[in-house]
């Protein structure tokens, strides 16, 4: 974890923005201040502003502050095409595409609260950590 890359699983983005108290918070502030550097791809960013919008009431956010927030992410990441699918590899098959940008860009972790949904990533030099033990690691 010595690079400080990482690829954010949309829990951890909900996370962050629904409180100010945990780990996933420490994560957006970092990423805002360059200490850490996301890696994102086209349907992990639609993801991202899926479930934003259809959570804006509980974020308590607005339409346009989602939209602010998603513009944010994307001056923030790095953006990688991707240009061969994993599919289906993991238990839940919609985090194949959070799988697979981290493969494409070489990204050797994923910051997530669902560790158990990434089982056997191992096997492509990936590491799923929650954002609590992710921070602790880079301290």
């Amino acid at each position: 974890m010595k690079d400080n890359i990482i690829i954010m699983d949309t829990n951890v983005l909900f996370a962050g923005l629904y409180s100010s108290t945990g780990a996933s918070f420490q994560i957006l502030k970092r990423l805002n201040r360059s200490e850490i550097k996301s890696v994102i791809s086209t349907p992990l960013l639609f993801e991202y502003e899926d479930v934003l919008k259809r959570e804006q009431t509980i974020l308590e956010l607005s339409h346009n502050q989602v939209d602010v927030i998603i513009d944010n992410i994307c001056a923030l990441s790095d953006f990688q095409d991707i240009y061969f699918l994993w599919r289906p590899y993991l238990k839940d098959s919609k985090d194949d595409h959070v799988l697979e940008v981290a493969v494409a860009s070489k990204t050797k972790t994923i910051l997530t609260h669902n560790i158990k949904d990434f089982k056997g990533i191992e096997k492509f030099g990936i590491e799923a950590i929650t954002p609590g033990k992710y921070l602790e690691a880079i301290k």
